[in-house]
Formats: structure tokens, C-alpha cells, sequence
């Protein structure tokens, strides 16, 4: 649940964790046009609805997550907010439903079995609708420096969130996650993050090179520069 340009907040209390950020704009701006009926699996604060309720004020939006307290928090946005293991059997009531867009966020790397998952859910999706991925990418630039310098630890956000349990590249996400999900076609897909500007960034280029070499090098050696992998894939 966390990715690079973005800034998490995760505060822990005795009994669950609240993930709590500005919204993944690069991954909600993959859908163009009307959202309609969305989930938002593993929703965290809700900070991605309120994202989606900016842009589509009409948009009808449901979460799904593991914590009473996010629920609390999402549901300040959404029609309605289940707490439910989404590695276990679904709500009766979220089971009925069904969506235009579902979306994965940096939740599908906490699973056991993420691409079971996303074929459990991918069932409440309308022939048509979107299925919008982001997960974090494990060999990015500042991964592998910090693997370079013998560093792997752990911590509470961030790639290597101490909640993570599958790992993703650029070239393997789509490929495993899409896996067991053959009625998904992958319309788009791209890496978002940073090419390291370092002191350049913040004393000599203007704001707009900088954002720009950052697409520019996340488009052209995502498994590189992106902090964040993004996938959008349509039900047949």
C-alpha cells in the first residue's frame, strides 16, 4: 500500500494497522470518462475514494478491508465499507454486487495467493469493466542500491513493508497476478517513479524537467525508475 511520490502515514494502535496517504492518482487516472459502481479492495482510509469522489462526484463507491478502524475512516466516502479477510469468502452482501471498476492499490503483495484474489473478485466484475492493479516494484534504482549495500530490512511501509508477502518486477507482475484470470486483457500497462536527480532536483532543474525525466525514465526503463508498477485490464 505504499509506492513511490507518494507520502504513507501508518500508524499502529494495539490491535491493527491504518494506512493512510494522498490516493494513487497515477493508477486513478488510468480511468477516463465515468467511474460508475467501484470497490476498492484493500482501501485503507479510503484516501483513493476520496480521489475518485474529486474527479467523479456520481461515482458509487464500496471498500473492502481487514480493519474496523479504516472501515470507520473509508466509509466517510462510500456507500458501504465491509470488514472481511478478502483471502476468505466474501460478504453474502459484496457477493451480490457488481462493479464497473475494482481496484487493487498496493494490497495485492499481502496475500498468500494474490492472483487467487483478483480471480475471486474479477467474478463481480461487468463484462466491460476495469480492473485497476498497482503494486510495488522490488528491483527499482533505490531497491537495488540499497541491496547493493547489503541492506534488506524490513520495515512498516514502503516495498519492503514487514505485511508483505509476494514480491513484483515490472516484467512479472502482470504475468503472475493475471495468471488464473483469463477472461482479463491487459490494456495498459507502466511503471511510475523517479530517476535519481539528487542535488540536481532540488537546486538546478525547474520543477517540470525533473517531473518530466521521471516519466521519461519510468516510460523508457520502468524495471529501473519505477517505484510503482500499474496495470489496467478489461473483462471480456
Amino acid at each position: 500500500m505504499s509506492f513511490s511520490n507518494r507520502s504513507d502515514t501508518v500508524s499502529a494502535c494495539s490491535t491493527e494497522r491504518v494506512y493512510s496517504n494522498s490516493g494513487n492518482l497515477p493508477l486513478i487516472s488510468l480511468i477516463s470518462g465515468k467511474f460508475g459502481k467501484v470497490l476498492d479492495v484493500g482501501c485503507g482510509a479510503g484516501d483513493n475514494a476520496a480521489l475518485i469522489r474529486s474527479i467523479d462526484p456520481r461515482a458509487e463507491l464500496y471498500g473492502v478491508t481487514r480493519s474496523s478502524r479504516e472501515a470507520e475512516l473509508a466509509g466517510r466516502y462510500m456507500t458501504y465499507c465491509w470488514v472481511s479477510d478478502a483471502e476468505s469468502s466474501l460478504p453474502e452482501a459484496l457477493s451480490k454486487l457488481s462493479f464497473d471498476v475494482i481496484v487493487f492499490s498496493h494490497v495485492l503483495e499481502h496475500f498468500r495467493e494474490p492472483a487467487d484474489v483478483l480471480s475471486g473478485f474479477s467474478k463481480l466484475l461487468r463484462p466491460g469493466g476495469v480492473i485497476l492493479i498497482a503494486v510495488p516494484n522490488i528491483v527499482s534504482w533505490k531497491m537495488r542500491l540499497e541491496f547493493l549495500t547489503g541492506s534488506f530490512e524490513y520495515d512498516s511501509a514502503g516495498p519492503l513493508d514487514d505485511t508483505h508477502l509476494r514480491f513484483f518486477t515490472y516484467h512479472s507482475a502482470d504475468k503472475y497476478l493475471l495468471s488464473k484470470t483469463p477472461e482479463l486483457t491487459v490494456v495498459d500497462k507502466l511503471g511510475d517513479g523517479s530517476v535519481p536527480l539528487w542535488w540536481l532536483r532540488r537546486y538546478v532543474f525547474p520543477r517540470r524537467l525533473s517531473e518530466y525525466l521521471d516519466k521519461y525514465g519510468s516510460r523508457c526503463c520502468p524495471n529501473l525508475f519505477a517505484g510503482q508498477v500499474l496495470i489496467k485490464a478489461v473483462k471480456k
